[in-house]
């Protein structure tokens, strides 16, 4: 069996709140967004918990893609992000430019939110081509975390 990357379009309505398909990448981008969605509202005692959840769900984006992904060839070019990072700045991304629009923030404001996200969400879907077709890799990051073994399972 083949793994695949959900596309952008899975990803972006993922962190909008509609999970279409059970792929474990799409519920962590769904539990990013909805942890950046509670950092707008947190007081700011709290954002160390959130922010460490947001941590570990990156790390189980990273190893789910270690384990999943093919690897790459030898002469693949290095990404600067891992996969679990890009995916937290998506759902980021996602929620600033939500949040823009039932906002008061002046249009440019409206604008370049969107514009960054659409821009991303063509990264991602750049990178997620090229690490299926093996022709890109992303760094190797992954932290063992013995107490949650396996959490983004197929």
């Amino acid at each position: 069996m083949t793994t695949y990357l959900p596309s952008k379009d899975l990803v972006l309505d993922a962190c909008a709140g509609t999970v279409a398909a059970s792929h474990p990448l799409l519920q962590a981008a769904y539990e990013l967004a909805s942890l950046h969605e509670a950092r707008h509202a947190a007081p700011p005692e709290e954002l160390p918990e959130i922010d460490c959840t947001r941590v570990r769900l990156i790390q189980d984006i990273d190893r789910w893609t270690a384990r999943e992904l093919p690897r790459p060839f030898a002469a693949a070019t290095l990404h600067t992000e891992t996969l679990g990072m890009v995916i937290d700045r998506l759902a980021r991304f996602s929620v600033d430019a939500r949040s823009a629009l039932v906002g008061t923030d002046p249009e440019s404001r409206l604008h370049h939110a969107w514009k960054r996200l659409a821009e991303l969400s063509l990264a991602y879907a750049d990178l997620s081509q090229d690490l299926t077709a093996r022709t890109r890799r992303i760094p190797d990051s992954i932290t063992p975390h013995p107490e949650e073994p396996g959490r983004l399972q197929m």
